[in-house]
């Protein structure tokens, strides 16, 4: 009996999340050029900073890959990255909504001939590639990819030329626990983040930031902002 009822859980189970693979939303580039209402405001300004947790840039989000914007909306919407105005943002968002903003956002800008290569275009110091290979089963690249622009699983953040005091400001919410305004869950970037220091962490968000990428900050027109 115990053996079927196993059995039993295990087939509801496996439906459960068939169901949910299959009920996955599509997202429409059309429809989510006109919702970006309320990303506007921050992501389409170039040099747009933001004031918390600490003063950074906030982060650019065209060209970043649709899977990637949907899981982090996701997150904040969950509860798992405690940005209070994010949660905000995405507490007010459908899943179609998170759809239609990711496909939006991920082609926006994107230009594939002046795509950069795979291989690193600048050689770490020995120093930040001690950093990124600390741990050699579960180094920085295993993930975000040997340039950070091509990272191994869509629901993995694309790096390469992000604003190094945003990248700095989120790999250390990695490392904060029990806050109820501050910190990401995230198990895998979590048990990473906390094998540095500080300063260390700022090191990798340094290197990080300047190696060229598919990330930018696309100016809205109403905004009359031009890219410097």
């Amino acid at each position: 009996m115990n053996k079927l009822l196993t059995t039993m859980f295990a087939l509801a189970v496996a439906c459960v999340t068939l169901s949910a693979q299959a009920q996955k939303v599509a997202g429409s580039v059309e429809n989510g050029a006109k919702k970006t209402a309320m990303c506007v405001g921050c992501h389409g300004i170039v040099g747009y900073q933001a004031s918390f947790p600490e003063i950074h840039k906030v982060p650019m989000i065209a060209g970043q890959s649709a899977t990637y914007i949907t899981a982090a909306l996701t997150a904040y919407k969950a509860g798992d990255r405690k940005h209070p105005t994010m949660r905000a943002i995405a507490d007010s968002l459908t899943e179609q909504d998170m759809a239609d903003l990711a496909a939006y956002y991920a082609q926006l800008g994107v230009k594939p001939e002046s795509a950069p290569p795979d291989t690193p275009a600048k050689q770490p110091s020995e120093r930040v590639q001690a950093l990124i290979t600390r741990d050699k089963d579960n180094a920085c690249t295993k993930c975000h990819g040997v340039n950070f622009n091509k990272p191994n699983d869509g629901t993995v953040a694309k790096l390469a030329g992000q604003h190094a005091d945003y990248l700095f400001v989120a790999l250390k919410a990695y490392k904060v626990e029990n806050h109820a305004q501050l910190g990401r869950a995230n198990g895998v970037m979590s048990g990473q983040a906390k094998k540095f220091s500080n300063a260390e962490l700022k090191e990798l968000a340094g290197y990080i930031s300047s190696l060229p990428g598919e990330l930018k900050t696309v100016p809205e027109s109403r905004f009359h902002t031009a890219t410097p």
